[in-house]
């Protein structure tokens, strides 16, 4: 007679039900926005932009609601005109203007207006780093290739190390599921997973390349710790619903917002602002 499975690991199977056929679509929208590049990617990633500022502006309880998301979501799109001609310092000065009619529009304490103004620039950290890098003419498309490894298996071994091996805690009043088991092996396969990468696009794998890596596996774990903290923080589980088994974009995308933020940051200062992907892979 066949022993019945244990109920976490039941629970697991059932978790990955739900999880793995959104996560497949998802998967396969944003490789195929990223080969084909240009106006697909941008597309791409704006839409999602501005999912995450309505998910925030919802999760902060912005008022008067539609007032504050319409606003920020007219201030997204016209940046994202702006990078589409490449007019990046326009676009992030919009950004900016946009975050501060925001928080100026919305109703209540000092403390909510920060909240609501602070989100439209997180909002904007989905797409505009992103397609900063994929512009590099000589590696955007394996810059973003490399942070989809980086950042998606730090995500699944971080998920699955840290069910089956279990132990202490990570951030126990912030995100009470994670655990340092999950982290460390997260982090450990999501270099493994960079340095394939670098390998098989003939990027060249030196000793800071590990590094960036590993680096940037932990900004990713930085930016899903940051995004529970903010809805632990407004008593919220999930950002939202649109997604079966992951909750919201936000709460699907909050570790490549910090990862290819920071990301973005290494290739500019290594190489400027003209090839910031080179910057990110070539050392």
């Amino acid at each position: 007679m066949s022993e019945m499975p244990s109920p976490a690991v039941s629970s697991m199977a059932s978790d990955l039900k739900r999880r793995v056929p959104s996560a497949i679509v998802l998967i396969l929208l944003a490789l195929g926005a990223t080969w084909y590049g240009s106006f697909p990617f941008l597309l791409f990633w704006t839409v999602a932009a501005l999912i995450v500022w309505y998910e925030w502006a919802t999760v902060v309880r912005a008022e008067p609601r539609t007032t504050v998301i319409a606003l920020g979501a007219i201030a997204l799109a016209i940046a994202a005109v702006l990078l589409s001609l490449k007019m990046t310092l326009a676009a992030c000065a919009v950004v900016a203007i946009g975050a501060a009619a925001g928080a100026f529009a919305t109703n209540g304490s000092q403390e909510a207006r920060i909240w609501s103004g602070s989100g439209l620039l997180y909002a904007a950290f989905v797409f505009i780093p992103a397609v900063l890098l994929r512009e590099d003419a000589k590696f955007g498309f394996l810059a973003i290739i490399w942070l989809y490894a980086v950042v998606w298996l730090t995500d699944i071994a971080g998920y699955f190390c840290g069910r089956f091996i279990g132990g202490p805690k990570l951030a126990p009043v912030i995100s009470p599921k994670k655990t340092w088991s999950g982290a460390i092996g997260g982090t450990v396969f999501g270099v493994v997973g960079g340095v394939m990468v670098a390998t098989l696009a003939n990027a060249g794998v030196a000793f800071m390349s590990i590094v960036i890596a590993l680096l940037v596996s932990v900004f990713a774990q930085a930016g899903d710790i940051f995004e529970s903290f903010v809805k632990r923080k407004f008593g919220k589980k999930d950002a939202s619903g649109i997604l079966p088994g992951h909750g919201g974009v936000m709460d699907r995308i909050d570790g490549f917002i910090a990862a290819a933020l920071f990301a973005l940051v290494i290739g500019l200062l290594h190489r400027g602002a003209s090839a910031p992907a080179t910057g990110l892979l070539q050392w």
